[in-house]
């Protein structure tokens, strides 16, 4: 498969071939209640669910609500989710793409060659015609050893995708917050303690990454997009959120416009960590 994202109708064809992944997800004060009981209620056939905050972070601390989660543990919890490292794989959510992006990120930037987003998730599999099985799955055999051809190994030899911490964010060109513009504005902040933004960063909500229907916007018009807030090839670009999930909503758009972006994994709620850091 070649770029982030797959249609359902071309995933209709491929079940049985990609390994499947449910990162349905609910944002909130305390990081949101697992949604494991809507997954055993209706799921892609064939697919597992994936605990945002248990299988794709670290516990809470000085680098945010979702810090990146350590490397064996991130390869502990994908074989445990049945992911090797030569089967493709595509995660979808029912939040646009917000928290599937999040797996997407992760799994690229640990290694795995072979990642796709569902546009426009477990919705437009609906639309599409396509059905939902029940019930939990059956039990993974996970591979013991790292030398067992089908274990999902994980590489930070390649920066396949690449990051920026704090210290680094001041040396970006572009830094794009992903957050809605009122929390941008610091009109409003629901989850984190202080309200605003890392100074110079510039808004992009991740809704503007969206089509109508729910699906990510042509490539062409992407580009537009954050070429207008100076987020063009060439240009040294990152994007943060709150805590490092729905900005890479905002990294794979960019990526499909043509525009390699770094991500800011500790976001805001990391940014604030440090008293000394400044806020706008």
């Amino acid at each position: 498969m070649t770029g982030p994202l797959i249609s359902a109708e071309e995933l209709a064809g491929l079940l049985g071939e990609v390994t499947l992944l449910d990162v349905r997800y609910e944002m909130g004060a305390q990081g949101g209640p697992p949604r494991h009981a809507d997954f055993v209620a209706g799921h892609l056939p064939g697919a597992r669910y994936v605990d945002l905050d248990a299988d794709l972070a670290a516990p809470p601390g000085e680098e945010g609500r979702h810090p990146l989660p350590e490397p064996d543990d991130f390869q502990a919890a994908m074989r445990r989710l049945g992911v090797t490292g030569s089967r493709p794989v595509v995660v979808y959510d029912d939040w646009q793409g917000r928290a599937a992006a999040r797996a997407w990120w992760l799994l690229r930037y640990h290694g795995h060659a072979d990642v796709r987003v569902l546009d426009g998730g477990l919705t437009a599999w609906r639309e599409a015609g396509g059905e939902l099985e029940r019930g939990l799955p059956a039990r993974v055999d996970v591979p013991e050893a790292d030398s067992d051809p089908d274990a999902f190994v994980v590489d930070l030899s390649s920066q396949h995708l690449p990051v920026v911490w704090a210290q680094d964010v001041a040396s970006v060109r572009v830094l794009v917050d992903a957050r809605a513009a009122a929390r941008y504005r610091g009109e409003v902040e629901p989850v984190d303690p202080v309200a605003g933004h890392i100074p110079g960063a510039v808004n992009l909500p991740t809704e503007r990454n969206l089509d109508d229907s729910g699906r990510f916007r042509t490539p062409e018009e992407l580009a537009r997009v954050y070429a207008g807030v100076g987020a063009v090839p060439g240009v040294s670009v990152a994007a943060y959120c709150g805590s490092g999930v729905t900005a890479t909503h905002d990294v794979l758009a960019m990526e499909l416009a043509g525009i390699r972006a770094a991500l800011f994994p500790g976001g805001w709620s990391g940014w604030i960590t440090d008293p000394a850091r400044p806020v706008e």
